[in-house]
This record gives structure tokens, sequence and C-alpha cells, in this order.
């Protein structure tokens, strides 16, 4: 491990002080090997998806560990899309001159070497290697067992790329011991690791945040809500509703729980009620509920469970400082959303809540690096520091500072 993370580290330079326009010409042909050797990630792929119905996977992680022609030709999009993103190393953030003549400015740099620890998806490794190195960062990459043999030839083909130009492979690495003892390791080694970050389970992300002495930057549940006003468009509401739940219940940003307000309950209930149960939904509800629609019991426990699955809480509020209240006990910090045409009731909402993103009129499912327009993502950061949602590029930089003199001393 140590001889792995030496290799790694001394590739910080050389990749910080790469020209954007080679970094994006590298990028544009890591697409095309992908894409050219999609038949034989493909074939990688299957013996994930046997070994996962072998081990009894749900249908939700199947899908997201499932890869075909198509989905390798998404995966080598995504990181055009990247390379088509304005540089985000050598931007000038702030300049001025002090009363001492010295010229200040505050300048965008890489992090250095960042660690991130993710399970299922095998489009991630592809996604985050090319975030990594194009915001100048080397990557260090622990997919999940699940996606092992998906996640070994996606990075040994961009590996093979990299070093047709030239470069160390080690600027996009798996992490050699994928074990939990490697990951334990991984997290203490503050020498040669600048930044964690993990996605995945609760117990991994409590794990690496109680554990690592890396500066780590979460990537938590998502228990995200969507409350509809008393003033909302029924139409928008339940267009929304749907979506945000329904669309693909298995990610971080789909709709847990769903809060309606008194007023409107009696009417709109029923109407959600249908799209439901014909969506397949398993419904829970607080008593209130009950007195419109058929459906069981929900608990605290549930309105604090991530179910990334098709499984939905309602619960029945009487006001927008109610649906505040119950946000603010059980909100995850991720996504929330209110459906409204009342301005002051958006706007009370929006600068109540405390997530890294809060919608009017829109489902939560938007919450993602590609919608937001930043390529792709690391992921969705629950942190208040240093980066917050979705994190791109440009959450991959800090910054320093460059002084121009001539000759002053203090």
């Amino acid at each position: 491990m140590k001889d792995f993370l030496v290799k790694a580290k001394a590739c910080t330079q050389q990749l910080a002080t790469l020209d954007g326009k080679t970094k994006n010409r590298i990028l544009n042909k890591m697409a095309d090997a992908l894409e050219e050797n999609s038949t034989i990630i493909v074939s990688e792929n299957a013996k994930d998806m046997k070994e996962g119905k072998e081990n009894n996977l749900d249908m939700a992680l199947l899908d997201r560990l499932f890869l075909d022609d198509a989905r390798v030709s998404a995966i080598a999009q995504s990181l055009r899309e990247i390379a088509s993103l304005k540089e985000p190393v050598g931007r000038v953030l702030e300049g001025w001159v002090t009363e001492d003549n010295l010229r200040i400015e505050k300048v965008s740099v890489p992090i250095g070497v960042v660690g991130v620890i993710y399970e299922s998806r095998p489009n991630v490794t592809s996604d985050v290697a090319g975030l990594c190195f194009k915001s100048g960062n080397v990557a260090i990459l622990k997919g999940g067992k699940e996606a092992e043999h998906s996640n070994i030839i996606i990075a040994k083909i961009l590996q093979r790329v990299l070093e047709i130009h030239k470069l160390p492979k080690e600027m996009i690495s798996l992490l050699p011991d994928s074990t939990r003892e490697g990951v334990a390791e991984l997290i203490k080694e503050d020498e040669y690791v600048d930044l964690i970050v993990p996605r995945g389970g609760e117990g991994l992300i409590k794990y690496i945040s109680q554990n690592s002495s890396v500066p780590v930057v979460k990537h938590d549940k998502g228990l995200c809500h969507t409350y509809i006003h008393r003033d909302a468009s029924q139409e928008k509401a339940i267009k929304i509703a749907i979506n945000a739940k329904c669309q693909r219940p298995g990610v971080c940003n789909a709709m847990e729980t769903l809060l309606i307000d008194h007023a409107i309950a009696r009417d709109i209930l029923p109407k959600l009620y249908k799209f439901f149960v014909d969506a397949g939904t398993k419904l829970k509800g607080c008593p209130k509920t009950k007195h419109f629609i058929f459906i069981d019991n929900a608990t605290d426990k549930d309105y604090n469970t991530e179910y990334l699955s098709n499984e939905l809480n309602i619960k029945i509020v009487e006001s927008v400082d109610e649906a505040l209240a119950h946000i603010a006990r059980f909100g995850s910090g991720h996504s929330e959303a209110i459906i409204t045409e009342n301005y002051s009731a958006a706007e009370k909402f929006l600068d109540s809540v405390d997530a890294a993103c809060v919608y009017v009129n829109a489902s939560t499912r938007f919450t993602d690096g590609g919608a937001f327009g930043f390529g792709a993502e690391v992921g969705i950061s629950t942190n208040k520091l240093h980066a917050r949602g979705p994190m791109g590029i440009n959450e991959l930089t800090t910054y320093k500072f460059k002084i121009y003199g001539n000759g002053q001393v203090r």
C-alpha cells in the first residue's frame, strides 16, 4: 500500500501542471477507447451480473450494475462532456492590490490525491476518474466488490490511454487492497492522500467519517421530501411526486416522504393513491392519511429510513412550519422540494430548509451533476464544507494565493 501511495503522490505535480488542451484530448481518447472496447467491458460486466444474481442482489442494485453497449456509450459520452467543460484549474477567483502595492491573486488549484470509495455502479469508475483527471487530481478508486470485473477492465482501459500519452498510469488507479483492511489503511494515510470521498451505505459513511485521519467529504444518505402546499397546482404536484418516487426509486435523490397540506389532502390524496398503486409503490402513512386512503402505518423509524426502493411515507401537515419541522427532524441535508403557487410560501421554504438542494415546483430527481451541467459528479455532498450538493470539477479544486511584489519587505 505504501509503495502504491508513494507512486500516486509522485504524480500530483505533473498532473496539476498539465495544460487544459492536453487533458481534454486525453479524455476524448479515453472515451473512444471505452467504446472501442465495449464488447470486452460488457463481457466482464456479465461476470459481475452472474455473481450478483447468485448472491441475490435486489433488482435495483442489479440495474445499477448492468452494462450493455448503450450504457458503455453513455459512459464514454460522459467523459466527452467532462472534456468540454471549462478548465477548472488556474481560474483567478479574486484579485486585488494591497496598500503595500502587492498584487494578490486567489487561484484555483487541484486538491492532490483524492480517494473515492463507492458501490455498485461501474460508470462511477469512469466518471470519477474523468472528473479527477480534468481537475488535475490523482484518483484512487475503490469500487464495490459486486462490480469488481467491470471496474478492473474500465480502469485498465483508462490507464492504457495514459501510458500511450507518456503519462504514469498511477494518475488513475484502483485501490490494490480492496478489503475492509485496505480501506482502513487508506483513510489513515494523510501523508499521501489529501481527500476521501465516501459514497454508499450509511454504515460505510459512518465508519469512514469516524475513522479517517484524511479530510472527508461525506456523500450521505438521501432522505428527500416533497411538500405539497395548499396553494399547489395539483397537476404539477401529482406529476412531480410520481417522478420523484417512481422514476428511479433506488437512487439517493428519490423522494422518501411526501408531505401534504391538510387543506387539500381530502382532494389530492385519493388521486395520488391511485397513481402510486398503479406504479406498484408500497405506501405507509400517518394516522391522518387513513381518513382518506387505505394505508399501512408509518413510524419514526420509517421516516428515518432511506428505502432506495419503491416505498414511500406519506404525512399530512397543517402548515409550512410543520413541514419545515418534519424536514428539520428527519431530513439528511440532501434535497427537499415544495410544490406551490404561493410566492411567500416558496421563499420561506427556500430560505428555511437546511439542505444542499432546495426546489420549488420541480422533482428532487434533478439533484445530479449531469442535470446541473457539471458533466458528471463525484457524488452528492451532504457536507457544508468544503463542497455541498453535486460535486463536479470545480468542487475538486481548492485555491492558493499568488503574490506579486517588487522588492517589498515588512
